[in-house]
């Protein structure tokens, strides 16, 4: 165990995680009183910041009474002291380089009164804010990143699934002529597999796409099977569509860049599994982009969410389009949405609501916080399949990154369960423009 530490609480952590404070071992925390400010504003509302401010104020409220503000609250054995730092004078040095006392200059003055305070032990102010750690090392104060849910390897986001070259043609051809599979141990080559791994065996004459079932415990032959009209158009979409379309998997991650087909095959999987649930339900988190609020479009509630919903409906309309027009199959899809069997709307709408029987997928997973995806699985009642899809390079929230967010997260923490798949799309098949863009932009 190391010398004990004082570590400062910038807003954002507390937003990102409002049980960050149990993280903190035997060293103490301090909030300075601005925090608390910034919290205030942040009470109402239904997203998830919103729910993660009023949790953490009343987990204040349980520990303490007026102790917390004259001399600290402890945390519990093992733990450090909580302490909230009040009448705190705006210090010199942060006047002469920030003379505006905006909150987030007052967090770094609070910072600068708790280490010139406490000479003797390490003060070190955490944020997720990129910027203000750039403020606060100029300065010569100590920062850091909130990385207790940070993921450490993330290079599994940027590989295909495996190619296993020189495999014996006879054991492929034997994989070819056993549908339900055969033994794993007749593989000969070394390797570890994990639960409902995909991967393709070659061998000098002939390959095959292959799946290993934990269940069975048997490799098997993957088939490039249309669903919905959604023919897989490469390896990866056909490992993405067995992998969906087993109903003995209840957590599944599609990630890739833009244009891979990860919404679209989940989607296409649901509608044909659609009489298995009582609901198909899409949704995604809203990320203003631009700084741009709700409260700045025109319009009610389901009208400002709308542009955010539209690529959704889109891929809805992808589909309809392979389809015959009139057939039984865009009826069915006519229906679903008129019986509120198929529902497209925001993440926050579905807050509070136990999800059984529901076939659900989550949009753009990658902008949500490992606590808001735990929330979200935690909700899966008898029944429910959730799908999470998301691109980790493309995250539009302004402080989680591609080890801190909860796609990348779950996956993480989730592989090598049997319940869960995670199939990584590279190819991207919207066009030839969209995948030059993707790469060189």
């Amino acid at each position: 165990m190391g010398a004990k530490k004082n570590f400062v609480l910038d807003t954002n952590v507390i937003l990102h995680d409002y049980k960050c404070i149990e993280n903190f071992q035997e060293n103490d925390i301090y909030l300075p009183i601005v925090v608390l400010e910034e919290l205030d504003k942040f009470k109402k509302g239904s997203d998830q910041i919103n729910y993660n401010a009023r949790e953490f104020v009343r987990e204040l409220d349980l520990l303490t009474s007026n102790d917390l503000f004259l001399k600290g609250a402890s945390l519990g054995p093992g733990k450090g002291t909580l302490y909230i730092v009040t009448g705190d004078k705006y210090q010199e040095k942060i006047a002469l380089s920030f003379p505006e006392k905006t909150p987030d200059h007052r967090i770094l003055s609070s910072t600068l009164f708790i280490a010139e305070k406490n000479p003797k032990v390490r003060t070190i102010l955490v944020t997720k804010d990129v910027n203000l750690r750039m403020k606060g090392r100029s300065l010569g104060i100590e920062v850091e990143d909130y990385i207790t849910d940070k993921v450490v390897n993330v290079d599994i986001f940027e590989r295909a699934q495996e190619v296993y070259e020189n495999v014996d043609p006879d054991l492929i051809d034997k994989i070819y002529a056993t549908p339900e599979g055969v033994n794993a141990d007749l593989l000969d080559f070394k390797v570890t597999l994990e639960p409902n791994d995909c991967f393709i065996l070659r061998s000098v004459r002939n390959s095959v796409l292959a799946r290993y079932n934990p269940y069975t415990e048997k490799i098997k032959k993957v088939d490039k099977t249309p669903s919905y009209g959604i023919v897989p158009r490469n390896a990866e979409q056909s490992f993405a569509l067995e992998i969906l379309n087993d109903p003995n998997i209840k957590l599944v991650a599609l990630t890739g860049k833009a244009g891979t087909g990860k919404t679209l095959l989940a989607l296409a999987s649901a509608l044909k599994q659609a009489d298995m649930f009582k609901q198909i339900l899409l949704a995604r988190p809203i990320v203003a982009l631009a700084n741009k609020d709700l409260g700045f479009l025109p319009g009610d509630e389901k009208q400002k969410i709308a542009p955010y919903m539209q690529p959704l409906f889109d891929n809805l309309n992808v589909i309809k389009a392979q389809l015959t027009p009139g057939s039984p199959d865009i009826r069915r899809i006519d229906d679903l949405q008129k019986n509120n069997q198929l529902v497209i709307e925001a993440l926050a709408f579905i807050r509070g609501r136990s999800l059984s029987e529901t076939f659900c997928i989550i949009d753009e997973a990658q902008n949500l916080t490992p606590h808001e995806v735990k929330t979200i699985i935690t909700r899966a009642g008898e029944g429910t399949r959730m799908v999470f899809t998301g691109d980790i390079q493309q995250i539009d929230s302004p402080y989680l990154d591609a080890q801190s967010n909860g796609l990348a997260y779950m996956v993480d923490k989730m592989k090598g369960q049997e319940l869960f798949a995670h199939i990584n799309l590279i190819k991207g098949e919207r066009s030839e423009l969209s995948e030059l863009a993707s790469n060189l932009l």
